[in-house]
């Protein structure tokens, strides 16, 4: 079941109605008052979604997306309490209640759980906004340059053994679905469990490596050398290992679209040798909650793309940022989104407002409720997110879905709680 926090002494009207159309400018200038907030965690491929809806005492609703893992409880509670701050409080002053949470709170840190509320919450504001204007969020974002959003794919790899054959006919079928880029984990990363899965060191075996290699050569010979194929690290090597990995990499018959995540967000000055040390270009963000923690990478010039995630760094407002701020260093975004179709769907909308947008993130295979729990299914097709002229984000979460999937508390096999 949802959590819902409620704002006492106020009538909120049905959930998504329109507002009146004797409705003057005047009275829409007014404060529009924050009446509920309900927070879900959903079931989702390998971790859980973190959904919330916002209502506001003109009858209408917003929708947003905190996904984050592992830790999506701590993710759920910082939405709640977060849910709770912002009763009565003005839904318009969008840009005002992200610093309001944003300067109280951030004595617990300027990322993590705090950084996922502030997302949903701006996210679902911005829906607000839009439906309140009658207009796409994009509009309110200064207008569409692109409405046909350019995807990657990724998690299209998650059937049979691991082995090259079988990333190699996974691949063929990835792209006979109209994807003209993809991403994945070459090496042999079975979890993220320090200790466990992964060497205390965080180097590979010689076999590790050869297999990466070979699970390269196979994706390539399926999708051609002129196909590129991000390949991902999870900065899960150490520094000569990932700067080793590179240069085999390169020699290798495929185009590689970027290296992501060579080292960790804590060490951007290493991130800038290990850029300046490989052929391949760089790309970090997913780690990164907010243009305060980009900026260093930036200046740096450590990054060739950087891909900030919505439902991490902040949501719509802090996207937005991220990317004008990128803009100034010549840098294109290609955001991260690996998470619930909520985060899809704001990201597309920022990725078509912002004149430096590359590709953007996409879940090929998930869960089967992920298209149930909205309103109507994500409009992907031959590689694309195709944006139509909705008010708001253009969607509606369907609650009663949502309560036959929540999420996994206990741990489960290859899931991350």
């Amino acid at each position: 079941m949802p959590h819902a926090a409620k704002a006492c002494g106020r009538k909120s009207t049905s959930p998504g109605a329109n507002p009146p159309e004797s409705t003057t400018l005047t009275k829409r200038t007014q404060p529009v008052r924050i009446t509920q907030f309900k927070t879900w965690l959903v079931e989702g491929i390998k971790y859980n979604w973190t959904l919330v809806k916002i209502h506001t005492e003109d009858g209408l609703s917003g929708i947003g997306e905190a996904t984050n893992w592992p830790g999506s409880p701590l993710v759920e509670a910082a939405c709640r309490h977060c849910g709770s701050l912002i009763l009565g409080q003005d839904a318009t002053r969008i840009d005002y209640l992200w610093t309001l949470l944003y300067k109280d709170l951030n004595w617990l840190g300027q990322a993590g759980p705090l950084l996922n509320a502030i997302s949903a919450i701006d996210i679902a504001l911005w829906d607000l906004a839009g439906k309140r204007a009658r207009m796409p969020v994009y509009d309110l974002l200064g207008g569409a340059y692109r409405k046909n959003i350019q995807l990657y794919a990724n998690y299209w790899f998650l059937e049979g053994d691991g082995s090259p054959d079988s990333y190699r006919r996974q691949a063929a079928a990835m792209k006979a679905l109209g994807f003209t880029a993809c991403k994945f984990d070459p090496f042999a990363h079975t979890s993220y469990r320090y200790g466990d899965d992964l060497a205390t060191n965080l180097s590979l075996t010689e076999d590790q490596k050869r297999l990466a290699l070979d699970r390269l050569r196979a994706v390539a010979s399926a999708l051609g050398p002129d196909f590129p194929i991000a390949i991902e690290t999870h900065a899960m090597l150490n520094g000569p290992e990932a700067v080793e990995m590179a240069h085999r990499i390169a020699a290798l018959p495929l185009r590689a679209m970027w290296y992501e995540e060579p080292a960790g967000p804590e060490f951007p000055d290493a991130i800038a040798d290990i850029r300046r040390r490989i052929p391949i270009p760089v790309c970090v963000g997913e780690r990164l909650h907010s243009r305060f923690m980009c900026r260093p990478i930036l200046d740096r010039h450590a990054a060739d793309f950087l891909m900030p995630d919505i439902t991490r760094c902040g949501g719509i407002s802090e996207l937005r940022k991220i990317a004008s701020l990128a803009e100034t260093y010549n840098v294109p975004i290609a955001p991260h989104n690996p998470n619930g179709p909520v985060s899809t769907i704001a990201s597309a909308h920022v990725c078509a407002a912002i004149p430096n947008f590359f590709r953007q993130e996409f879940m090929l295979q998930d869960v089967p409720w992920r298209d149930t729990v909205l309103t109507r299914p994500l409009p992907v097709a031959n590689g694309h997110f195709t944006l139509d002229n909705s008010p708001g984000l253009g969607f509606d979460l369907v609650e009663d879905e949502l309560e036959k999937h929540p999420g996994l508390r206990s741990p489960r096999q290859g899931f991350y709680i």
